[in-house]
């Protein structure tokens, strides 16, 4: 495969990205992994009712029940031979640690992103560049049941928004960047956040 899976499907548009988040979107040299780490502002969700679906969701290393501030947390980016990208974020909440996992691949030209230890949600994002930053709104979603994928009605909406902390600066190893994740659903508004700042490697 001929760069990362957001090259692949930006195309030309990947040379509006700032150059500081340039080396976060491409694809990391043969043998290396991308390395982040920061600290999120806020993580996880206001709905206490919703925590039993929350706990669920975390078995399978999609989302959390918790809801904190100030939380560590780490990500690491690794290619896979296929065209593939995985992605292991890992939060440090007091006492205990939370994994959310996904792997991002080019269907159609679109990418989609398998959520979870086992891949089974499925979404279409729809990538555009604003001022230097990349924006993902998810589309159409999907359940893999097994060997059997079933699309669902998209009642959850995301909106990932990646920033530049100093625009136009160049890509050097110590440069910070903002990541913010949005998840809402009608009638409830907002339904799951995390938001923060942090530096990324490739090692």
């Amino acid at each position: 495969m001929t760069g990362s899976v957001y090259q692949r499907v930006l195309g030309p548009r990947f040379a509006e990205l700032d150059p500081s988040l340039a080396a976060y979107f491409s694809l990391p040299p043969a043998g290396h992994r991308g390395h982040g780490s920061g600290v999120y502002a806020v993580a996880g969700s206001r709905l206490r009712w919703a925590r039993p679906l929350w706990a669920f969701l975390a078995w399978r290393q999609v989302l959390f029940p918790e809801l904190g501030r100030g939380v560590p947390f780490t990500v690491v980016n690794t290619p896979t031979a296929d065209g593939r990208l995985t992605a292991v974020r890992s939060f440090a909440f007091p006492g205990h640690e939370r994994v959310m996992a996904d792997a991002m691949s080019v269907v159609d030209g679109r990418l989609h992103d398998r959520l979870g230890r086992r891949g089974g949600l499925e979404v279409e994002l729809l990538l555009d560049v604003v001022d230097g930053g990349l924006h993902m709104t998810s589309l159409r979603q999907w359940l893999h049941l097994g060997a059997v994928r079933v699309r669902i009605p998209s009642v959850v909406h995301v909106l990932l928004a990646e920033t530049a902390l100093a625009p136009g600066a160049s890509a050097v190893p110590d440069a910070r960047q903002r990541v913010d994740v949005r998840m809402t659903a009608p009638l409830l508004g907002e339904v799951f956040r995390y938001t923060g700042d942090f530096v990324y490697r490739q090692l």
